[in-house]
């Protein structure tokens, strides 16, 4: 009896720890300068990104995608971008800064 107790302890927190990256995944919103002229899906740093007017959102974005790294590459496809960020965190100034460097030509 006690075997089985244990073999399913093990087994809940093998799911949980599979589970946990899942859970990281939030929500992302992103802010264009300007609008885009139709609406577009964008892959940066492993979340799709979905463009309309003046608004990106990607509904399920790992932790990775708030970097300036993921934001380049959004800004290279959609334009400079005003604010970049999650329900708990966003860009700062600066890493705006660097992450419009890289944005497409107006």
């Amino acid at each position: 009896m006690k075997l089985r107790a244990l073999a399913a302890v093990a087994a809940l927190s093998v799911s949980a720890f599979v589970a946990a990256p899942a859970l990281a995944d939030g929500r992302l919103a992103v802010t264009l300068e300007k609008p885009v002229s139709a609406k577009t899906k964008i892959v940066a740093g492993g979340a799709v990104f979905v463009c309309e007017d003046a608004a990106c959102v990607a509904t399920s974005a790992p932790s990775r995608a708030l970097s300036v790294a993921s934001c380049k590459a959004l800004a290279k496809e959609a334009g400079r971008v005003s604010a970049f960020g999650g329900d708990a965190k966003a860009l700062a100034a600066e890493e705006l800064e660097r992450c419009n460097a890289s944005a497409k030509a107006a």
